[in-house]
């Protein structure tokens, strides 16, 4: 009888809570909002892997300024399983440092890396694609990515080209990663028919992980290993200051699996799982609003969603509104996103609504803190 798989969910809680303005804040970024229902993303994240990992497994990457807010939003989660980042240096040192400190307790436990702030429907269809991948990643030094099949010609998420089907018919070869196209490739990209938008959600063993690391981050990965080995003491806040600020900043994805699929053909270990679940990764208030829409969660006749009391349309067509607090009355306007809080009204194009952070980095210069 096979020796049960150890599966740790290692969670992207990371951000500066610049792209929800002004729900968000620098101490309240989406992750620890409740976007589209009663639980923050972060409790859902959690709460969707509990069939396969209870809290005591999980593992929480993110900073200072939201720790405090996700420790209570998470009782079950053990103090020590949130590690706060004194700086922010992207994913790929966030995943090898999880790795390297899980590889002292057990090199053969499975990590699935998860980012805190997508919506995924299907719950159990997400529970199967991702008990598949782990027992994929549990055989050997195997990387599985979970690829969303794309329903349109999106030019903000990374691709993943894939190749033949692997013996057993479970995944396909990963050939190589691309980021983010301009909108001519990615017309050709969901015409080929065999590329995927890479999900950000990635399964292995902590020992690949940490192996990975070490192989394509040299001079990184002792740094983590040595953080990895004051975990748990009383030094452990001191060398993490320390160090940490002097690992490289680099996602995951351009550490570690582009470089093994720079040449364009297919890689051993290296698998894109296609999802069968529906997926979004909320990234702006306009994907928020699509989101809402798509799932036919709100919305009146005239493609308006609203999170407010109430609210008038005359002639007014396809915008968001967020007022929890006001009575909001729409004339002759058209894809806005109009967002009300007690310190803070935004109004933007949907268009537009990537650009919120701009506004965040202007507050920055100008010295309005209060207001970030």
């Amino acid at each position: 009888m096979s020796k049960p798989i150890d599966f740790r969910p290692v969670i992207l809680a990371g951000g500066s809570g610049t792209r929800f303005w002004p729900r968000s804040r620098r101490a309240r970024a989406k992750q620890v909002l409740a976007l589209d229902g009663e639980r923050s993303m972060i409790q859902q994240t959690v709460e969707r892997l509990k069939p396969l990992a209870p809290h005591s497994k999980a593992w929480i990457i993110t900073n200072e300024y939201l720790a405090g807010e996700i420790s209570e939003q998470l009782p079950g989660l053990p103090e020590s399983h949130i590690v706060r980042e004194p700086v922010a240096r992207n994913t790929a040192p966030a995943c090898g440092l999880a790795a390297f400190i899980i590889e002292r307790e057990n090199p053969e436990a499975v990590l699935g890396v998860f980012p805190s702030d997508h919506v995924i429907a299907d719950e159990p269809r997400f529970l199967k694609a991702l008990q598949k991948a782990i027992a994929i990643a549990g055989t050997g030094d195997n990387i599985i990515v979970m690829g969303i099949e794309p329903s349109r010609a999106e030019t903000g998420y990374g691709y993943i080209e894939t190749g033949d089907l692997t013996k057993d018919g479970e995944a396909l070869h990963v050939r190589r990663f691309i980021e983010k196209p301009n909108q001519m490739r990615a017309e050709e990209f969901v015409a080929a028919g065999n590329y995927y938008w890479n999900s950000g959600m990635f399964v292995w063993s902590a020992r690949t992980l940490a192996n990975a690391v070490r192989e394509h981050l040299p001079e990184t990965a002792p740094l983590l290993e040595t953080i990895a080995a004051a975990h748990g003491t009383p030094e452990f806040d001191k060398v993490f200051r320390d160090l940490y600020a002097k690992c490289e900043n680099i996602s995951v994805d351009y550490a570690v699996l582009e470089p093994r699929s720079a040449k364009g053909e297919h890689i051993s270990h290296l698998y894109c799982l296609p999802a069968e679940f529906s997926w979004n990764d909320l990234g702006s208030w306009a994907s928020l609003y699509e989101y809402q829409i798509d799932s036919r969660l709100r919305g009146d006749g005239d493609g308006n969603v609203s999170e407010t009391d109430g609210h008038m349309a005359i002639d007014a067509t396809n915008n968001y509104i967020f007022s929890p607090r006001k009575f909001v009355a729409l004339v002759g306007v058209e894809n806005l996103v109009i967002v009300d809080t007690e310190d803070a009204l935004l109004i933007a194009h949907r268009d537009h609504s990537q650009d919120v952070g701009k506004i965040v980095k202007e507050l920055s210069l100008t010295g309005r803190s209060e207001l970030i």
